[in-house]
Formats: C-alpha cells, sequence, structure tokens
C-alpha cells in the first residue's frame, strides 16, 4: 500500500491493499497518462500500456497528424481545442478568447499526509471545503504538477489514499501563473480513461441514481454504447432529479460478482458525471462541477480548488463497492462525535401537526413519547416570525410566543425536567417575500435584476455568497441556540437556486456565484459545529435532494426522503446504501394512510423499514390507534437491541423490491462476524402461498449460529405476533453454519396479505 515513483520508466504506482492506479509520463512530450486501474497488480513495467510504440502518429513520429496521437491518448488530465476532441475534464479561456489549452508534466512530489482544501471566497476569506481525513491510520499522497506554458497555467493533481481503504481520493487545484486573466468554463475532480478490456471487452452497464422529490435515489441501469451517457445537476444541490455518483461494471455484474469502478463527489452543489464511449471503444468516466451555471475569472496570481473525488474499484460486485463507500466515510469523512454513539429516538411533529401547534400540544406530544421510549422532541416548521403556513417570515428567525408561550426557554425546560432532549427546525439559506427580512434588504435575495424572479414554494434563496448575509443568519441561529438546550438542528433547504444572479459581484465574476454559494453552506455549517460541537445536526433539503458525501462532513445523518411510506422507501433506501452507511440515513415511523401515497401499511412493517436508519418517528402520537401506541415500547426496546450493528456493520444486500417484484431484503453484520440482523420486507402477496426460501450474506462459513425472530421472546409481542412465531417453530433451522445459511439459506414463513415483515437475530452459537 502506498504511493511510489519509477524513475527509470516513469511510472507512479498509486496502491490500496487491493487494487492500485498506474500513471505514466509519455517520452515525446511528457503527458501523464492512465494506463492501468484496477486489480492489484506487481508493480512491473506497465509502460507498454500506453500503446506509443504501436502508434504511428506519435508527435516523435509523425508531427503532421499528432492530432490522432492526441485524440487516442489515455489523458489523466484532458483538455479542450488543442487535438483531444473527447470530453474534456478542463475547459479554459485566455484573455484573447481562445480556448485551448493543454498540460504537461512538470514535477511531482509524493509526502505522507493529506492536505485539507479551501477556496477564496468573495470577500477574501478562506473557506474550508470538506474532504476525507487520514483519521488514525495514515495517508499518502501524490501531488503532480502539470503546466501549460502558453497560458502559464499550472494544474496540480493530488491523489490520496488511506491505509484501510480501497478509495483513492482525487482533485485538482489550478494555478494562474501569468500577468492576465484566465477563464474557467469547466474543470472536472477527476477524469480517468479505461479501455473495454477492463470490462472483458464489452461495454459496461453503467448504474446511476435517480428520480425526483419523495422518490429519490431509484437504481437505473443501462448498457453503454458509443456517445456520451451522464447525469447532472443545475440546480445548486445535488438534487432529488439525479445523484452524483455512477459506477460502470461489466455486464451480468450483481450484488456479489462482478468488476465495478464507481465515482462520487464530495460536493453538495452542482455536479457533473458520466462516461462517455468513443470511436475506439475506450471509455472516459468522468466527474466534477460541470460547465452549467459556472465560470471563474482566473485572475493572475490566484488559484482555483476542485472538490475531491472519490474513485473506487471493486471486483466482488456491488456490495464490495458499498463496503468501500460504507468504510470510507465512516472512518475518513464524518467528523461528527455521534457517529459511533447510538441515535436518540426521537419524534418529530411536522407530519402531526404541521404549522398548527402550542407548547401545550408539543408537550402532549413529548409527555406520550416519552413513556414509550422516545428520548427527544423535534419541533418542525412554523415556530418563529408570523409562519402559520409556508408563505412567509423565513429569515425571521424570532419566535413566535403567540404559539410557544414562555418562549422556547419555557418548552426546553419543560422537556429537560421529563428527561426528554429538545430538536429544532430550521431553513437558514431561505427568505420569505413576506417577512421583515425581505422589506430590509431586498437586495439580499439571489436575483436578476430586472427578471420577474422564480419563486418556488413562495420562498426566494438568501445570498449567502456575501459575508454580512451569513454573518446575520448564523447570528440568528445562536441566538436561538444560546437560548434554550438544543441538542439537535435539523438543517433544512426546501427550493434550488435559480435567477442567478448577486446585487454585489461584478458581471466578469457572476459566474462565480452557484459555486461560492454552495461554499456559503459549508462556511454557516463549519461555523454552527466549532460553536456547538455537541450538536447532532441533520441535513435535509425538501427530503433527500442535498444527500451526498460533502454534507456528511458536517452532518452524521441526512435526510433521506419527505416520503416515509414504508413501501416507497424500500426503493428509496436501498439506492441510498449503494453508497452511504445506514447510519447517516434519516428513517421514521410515519401514520397511515400515508400523507403522501395514501398507501396502508402494518404499524410493524413500517418499524422494520425505519430501524435500517436513524429510527424515529413522524406522527401525533397522542392520535393514533391505541394499539399502535401500545406497540411503540418493544418497537424502541428492539432499535436499542439492534441498532449497533446497524450503525456499525457491513451492509449486504440481499434482494430489491424493485427487481423481485415481492420482497426485499438486506442484512447488517458485525465485524468480527458474530453477530447479524437479517431484515426481510413483503411487500406484494406471494401467489400460491408458501415458504421462501434466501440465502445470507456475509456470515463466517465456519463459525455456526443461531437465529432467532426479533421480538420472538418478548412475551405478548407486536412485532413477532403469535402466528409468526409458530410458523418459525416449525421453519426453524436450529444451530447451523454460516456456510449452510450462505449456501443453502433460510426458510422465510409464508406471510398472508400484501405485507409483513421478518427480522432475524443472528448470533454465533
Amino acid at each position: 500500500m502506498g504511493i511510489s515513483f519509477d524513475p527509470e520508466n516513469r511510472l507512479f504506482f498509486i496502491e490500496t491493499a487491493n487494487t492500485v492506479m498506474c500513471l505514466a509520463v509519455t517520452d515525446e512530450e511528457g503527458f501523464l497518462g492512465n494506463v492501468y486501474y484496477g486489480k492489484k497488480v506487481p508493480k512491473e513495467n506497465l509502460r507498454y500500456l500506453l500503446r506509443t510504440s504501436l502508434n504511428p502518429f506519435v508527435p516523435s513520429v509523425n508531427d503532421r497528424d499528432r492530432g490522432c496521437y492526441l485524440d487516442k491518448a489515455p489523458f489523466e488530465f484532458p483538455s479542450d481545442g488543442a487535438g483531444d476532441y473527447r470530453k474534456p475534464a478542463v475547459i479554459l479561456r485566455d484573455a484573447r478568447g481562445c480556448d485551448a489549452s493543454l498540460f504537461t508534466y512538470a514535477s511531482h512530489r509524493i509526502y505522507e499526509g493529506k492536505e485539507e482544501l479551501s477556496q477564496t471566497a468573495r470577500d477574501g476569506a478562506v473557506i474550508k471545503m470538506p474532504g476525507t481525513f487520514a483519521g488514525s491510520c495514515t495517508a499518502h499522497t501524490l501531488e503532480i504538477k502539470l503546466e501549460d506554458k502558453a497560458l502559464r497555467l499550472s494544474a496540480y493533481l493530488s491523489y490520496s489514499v488511506f491505509d484501510d481503504s480501497d478509495a483513492i481520493l482525487k482533485n485538482v487545484k489550478l494555478v494562474n501563473d501569468s500577468e492576465e486573466t484566465v477563464t474557467i468554463e469547466k474543470i472536472m475532480s477527476s477524469s480517468i480513461d479505461l479501455d473495454c478490456s477492463a470490462f472483458d471487452g464489452k461495454y459496461p452497464d453503467m448504474i446511476t441514481l435517480s428520480g425526483s422529490w419523495a422518490r429519490e435515489r431509484r437504481i437505473d441501469r443501462r448498457t453503454l454504447s458509443r456517445g456520451v451517457s451522464e447525469v447532472s445537476s443545475s440546480r445548486g444541490e445535488s438534487s432529488h432529479q439525479f445523484h452524483p455518483f455512477f459506477a460502470l461494471c461489466e455486464p451480468g455484474a450483481d450484488d456479489s460478482h462482478g468488476k465495478v469502478y464507481a465515482q462520487t463527489i464530495v460536493w453538495s452543489g452542482n455536479f457533473e458525471c458520466g462516461a462517455a464511449i468513443d470511436q475506439f471503444d475506450s471509455v472516459r468516466a468522468y466527474i466534477g462541477t460541470g460547465s452549467r451555471h459556472f465560470s471563474w475569472d482566473l485572475r493572475p496570481g490566484t488559484s482555483f480548488q476542485t472538490p475531491e473525488a472519490v474513485l473506487v474499484f471493486a471486483d466482488g460486485g456491488f456490495d464490495s463497492m458499498s463496503h468501500v463507500f460504507h468504510d470510507l466515510f465512516r472512518s475518513h469523512l464524518i467528523r461528527s462525535p455521534y457517529l459511533h454513539r447510538e441515535r436518540p429516538i426521537l419524534i418529530n411533529n411536522w407530519e402531526a401537526t404541521y404549522f398548527d401547534f402550542d407548547t401545550d400540544k408539543l408537550l402532549a406530544i413529548a409527555s406520550d413519547a416519552r413513556d414509550r421510549g422516545i428520548e427527544m422532541l423535534v419541533m418542525d416548521d412554523g415556530w418563529f416570525g408570523n409562519r402559520n403556513d409556508d408563505n412567509s417570515s423565513l429569515g425571521d428567525w424570532t419566535v413566535n410566543e403567540t404559539k410557544l408561550q414562555g418562549g422556547i426557554e419555557r418548552l426546553s425546560d419543560e422537556l429537560k425536567k421529563t428527561g426528554m432532549k429538545f430538536g429544532i427546525w430550521f431553513e437558514p439559506e431561505m427568505i420569505s417575500p413576506d417577512s421583515d427580512l425581505y422589506r430590509a434588504h431586498p437586495d439580499w435575495a439571489i436575483a436578476v435584476s430586472g427578471r420577474r424572479p422564480c419563486r418556488m414554494r413562495n420562498q426566494y434563496v438568501l445570498d449567502i455568497t456575501r459575508k454580512e448575509v451569513r454573518d446575520y443568519v448564523f447570528g440568528c441561529l445562536a441566538a436561538v441556540l444560546d437560548k434554550a438546550d438544543i441538542s439537535y438542528v435539523k438543517w433544512d433547504m426546501n427550493r434550488p437556486l435559480s435567477d442567478l444572479g448577486s446585487a454585489e459581484l461584478p458581471a466578469e465574476s457572476m459566474g462565480r456565484l452557484s459555486y461560492l454559494y454552495t461554499l456559503g453552506v459549508y462556511d454557516l455549517q463549519e461555523r454552527l459545529l466549532e460553536r456547538y460541537p455537541e450538536l447532532l445536526l441533520e441535513n435535509c433539503s425538501g427530503g433527500g435532494a442535498r444527500y451526498d458525501a460533502g454534507m456528511l462532513y458536517y452532518s452524521p445523518q441526512i435526510w433521506c426522503s419527505d416520503d416515509t411510506d414504508a413501501i416507497e422507501r424500500l426503493s428509496i433506501q436501498a439506492g441510498t446504501e449503494m453508497i452511504y452507511p445506514l447510519s447517516t440515513m434519516g428513517a421514521h415511523v410515519s401514520t397511515c394512510p400515508n400523507h403522501i401515497t395514501g398507501r396502508n401499511v402494518p404499524f410493524d412493517v413500517r418499524a422494520a423499514v425505519a430501524m435500517s436508519g436513524t429510527f424515529g418517528y413522524e406522527l401525533d402520537i397522542t392520535a393514533i390507534p391505541e394499539e399502535e401506541r401500545a406497540a411503540i415500547p418493544e418497537q424502541t426496546s428492539i432499535y436499542r437491541q439492534v441498532s449497533e450493528t446497524v450503525r456499525e456493520g457491513d451492509y449486504y444486500r440481499i434482494a430489491r423490491a424493485a427487481e423481485t417484484g415481492y420482497y426485499d431484503s438486506w442484512m447488517s453484520v458485525s465485524r468480527d462476524r458474530s453477530r447479524a440482523l437479517f431484515t426481510y420486507i413483503q411487500c406484494r402477496a406471494y401467489p400460491g402461498g408458501g415458504s421462501r426460501i434466501v440465502k445470507l450474506k456475509g456470515l463466517d462459513p465456519e463459525k455456526k449460529y443461531t437465529l432467532t425472530p426479533v421480538g420472538y421472546d418478548t412475551p405478548g409481542s407486536r412485532f413477532c405476533s403469535r402466528e409468526k412465531k409458530e410458523m418459525w417453530e416449525k421453519t426453524d433451522p436450529g444451530t447451523v453454519s454460516g456456510s449452510v445459511l450462505m449456501n443453502a439459506g433460510v426458510p422465510v414463513p409464508y406471510m398472508h396479505g400484501d405485507y409483513g415483515q421478518l427480522m432475524l437475530d443472528i448470533r454465533e452459537a
């Protein structure tokens, strides 16, 4: 593991425990090429993979047709306008309006450790960007300096690896060493050229995550052909519609088998990622912030920093890919003190009351919830200004004492007396046209002068690229948080960006706005956590529109989707879990009929689905049927029993409802393979009845295990009914080896009706 340089053959080897990336500097002009990325091989002379000796059009042999070389070479930082006609990683425009650029090797350095990323904001302040860190292990970094000598620009390509991870981290910093301003029109964090031989000579399949509000991150799979296939967001957020992630895999790859090349980005704004197959069947895979709503006037002596890209190669299918992402994020991205803690089981009043509540109503919900094992009340939207619906008051973050009699202090004190923790909702980035803030500072809203602005949810977006606006927002947050004992903040963003104009950015710099906006979000959340280091922060954006690696740097959990229907959540969570640890996934039990879908799902099934995330409730506990209220103490007790396995264990996907049509299933397995939690959800009646055999995953084949339905030992259990107990007793395999459970399987008893659940607590005998 680590990074090394072969000076004789001018090769760089970037190694993890199971993978290696090899870069080569060409002899002709010093171009940097990627000659191999995949399963670990010995550090031999791989220079032949450049295939320059087989190409009659290399510049040293035939400079009259050098374009034939430039349009084929495996560039590690491909540029535009100089002979490579494929998707570029960088597009630049110089002071004369020309867009040609071409970068060659200048120098490199290899060092132990990893530097933090930062970018200079509009006011000269340096804002730290989210990124991975070494933590308790050792990091190794390769920094390669490339130059465009005609433009006098330097590109610093950084590659980092950790001793305990198979991920490779990449970023680019562009520095202007000239006396003229150069405009960056596009710059990607990573671009890698792969031959189709990487996919056994076939065109790869591409996995992306797409959807919309209330149906985020559904798994899409398609076979690529020549041309470009990509997903992107120009909304100023990672978005509900597409996700900053893609994976290329060999045809036939599944959860347990096959080669997978995946990329994501530690960023929460606009992005572009995908793959392009050229006329030679080479694949260029790339990810970065993209070109829409972006340009950056790079002035003399200044630099621009891209976000960090995460590259993962796995040859054991999607489960092995997921393990690399999950481990990386848990060990090297999430900083929260709650990372390895049991999260408080909370109840949020949004679906219970919406805007119609007062102190007494909240205390009644909290009192009933506390008696049933719930530990925190979260007060959602409607507690500030004149906020009785979603048409006013965003920006006026003062407590509405008509609703909260005695102020927020009284509510906090009363909750504390009962032993309940207190959480609160904010939407700090927004401003309502009907607000005191907007009447005083209309120029603080992002808008294009002279154009009718686009309202969404009847609100505008604050221009937090401006320091005075960020200072105002932070002052409002602190004024509330300082008044009460608040343990948790839900940070929401309910509309994307549009009408990109800032009252104080000059015209030549207006293309910076969207990028600077994301930096403004990071600056605010960093300040918040510095002042309140024990705060549990949960990010949200109309549900899951900003569920990304950038946000995990600040919050250990993110609200997965506004759709809390358990059956819809199966597909949403299956896509989310491909990349993100289950401990990051905000998941709650809500009332039925569900507020979005109208579907009725049994209470125990709703709980079983939510237990694979940060378990909580999104309902009025005082108004639900008594049978459901009575079931909550058992559910909260069960979650405490299984939460460590869910939070810390390895995730394995057994089946997806979108593929089977009838059931969904997954597992969490402890690192020492001594305990596992198996979850099976029936989402449609199985024709003909009968039990089902399901093969388990992730266990130690040599160990012996016992399997017990969760709730089985609880007298009068509502989670494991008497009928389910009797069925299990007829099919219980007893004490069996992991090998048998993984190869022969375990029986799942027949379940009547459309919906049912079986959770098995699997323990080493």
